[in-house]
């Protein structure tokens, strides 16, 4: 079977790089990108199996992306949110648009693990 398809957007490339490579161990394909236009660019040609996306993204920002994904996209593909701005705001922006998850940061690698295999699995239950 394909390895599923994480398109991570994150432009902290220190935090990008090490999720990056906690996800690969798992198994997963991961994309990264470090700015909204990207992303978008991206999910327009081909959705992944799944989203990981900073909320403060240059150009588009990550409650933009579920809004354009659940939206235009009519897709409801795992979105999982992260980020240092972590107040009640948006966090409640995030999950009314359709956002799965929300993670503050700092980000465990290891609690980001359980929570995306638990989404893809929810999703993808055959």
């Amino acid at each position: 079977m394909e390895p599923r398809k994480i398109l991570l957007a994150e432009d902290d490339e220190m935090l990008a790089s090490l999720l990056k490579y906690r996800l690969e161990k798992e198994g997963y394909a991961v994309t990264v990108r470090s700015d909204g236009k990207a992303v978008k660019q991206d999910i327009s040609a081909q959705l992944p199996d799944a989203i990981i996306s900073d909320i403060m993204m240059p150009y588009f920002s990550g409650i933009e992306l579920v809004d354009y994904l659940r939206n235009n996209l009519k897709s409801d593909i795992p979105i999982i949110l992260i980020s240092a701005a972590s107040n009640e705001e948006n966090v409640i922006s995030a999950f009314k648009l359709g956002a799965n998850d929300f993670i503050a940061k700092p980000v465990s690698p290891s609690e980001l693990l359980i929570r995306v295999s638990k989404e893809i699995e929810r999703f993808y239950r055959t």
